[in-house]
């Protein structure tokens, strides 16, 4: 078998998080008297980490006077209003299960903050993952790849020789990013926030369509 460690990202890879980030993101805004956006308008402004999310989402980004305070209201609601409308993508669960059988370990490395992300694995994915690996102070977000090194360290592995090797799976430019910037080969998926064009376009030379597709190659 290839791989010994497989590291998800979340949003766009193991569950549909849009409409709930979206939902908090303009019940926010609403508060702050500012513009709504559209679940297609959330989708490209998704994966850089949260305030990336508020900065593009506000009326002058990082130099809009109440930016402290969206950000602070935003990463608050989302927490209690995170699991409404989510669900894993189809075959997730059977996908990850199969991993796991095959002795595969699963982490999570998402720019989410970590208790949402916590959470958010215990609902959907109770026992599934080994480590999860989220947003909190002193981690800088994804393309940067320290929260996969914290994985591989917790995993006990070096990601790359014989025995301990590792994949990153994500389905936008920002996680193909992050795993080529770890050093590991990276597995694009078609099914979330971005798409197989977009990803190629991005540089993603492995390109998944389906969840039963990605199991598959990864048991290899």
């Amino acid at each position: 078998m290839k791989y010994s460690l497989a590291i998800f990202d979340m949003d766009g890879t193991i569950l549909n998080t849009l409409d709930d980030m979206t939902d908090s993101l303009n019940v926010i805004l609403k508060k702050y008297n500012l513009p709504l956006h559209t679940v297609e308008e959330v989708r490209f402004m998704v994966g850089n980490g949260i305030p990336k999310l508020i900065e593009r989402a506000v009326s002058n980004g990082r130099d809009n006077p109440d930016f402290d305070n969206i950000l602070k209201d935003f990463i608050a609601y989302y927490e209690k209003h995170c699991a409404e409308k989510t669900a894993p993508y189809a075959g997730i669960p059977e996908c990850i299960k199969k991993l796991r059988a095959a002795g595969i370990k699963i982490a999570v490395n998402t720019n989410k903050v970590e208790p949402a992300a916590i959470a958010l694995c215990d609902d959907y994915f109770p026992g599934l993952f080994d480590i999860i690996s989220g947003s909190r102070p002193g981690m800088p977000p994804k393309p940067a790849p320290d929260g996969i090194y914290e994985i591989l360290e917790r995993a006990g592995m070096d990601g790359k020789s014989e025995g301990q090797k590792a994949v990153f799976i994500g389905d936008s430019d920002v996680d193909m990013q992050t795993g080529m910037n770890a050093g590991l080969d990276v597995i694009g998926v078609d099914w979330g926030f971005r798409g197989k064009k977009f990803l190629e376009e991005h540089g993603a030379t492995i390109i998944m369509l389906t969840a039963e597709e990605l199991s598959e190659y990864l048991r290899k």
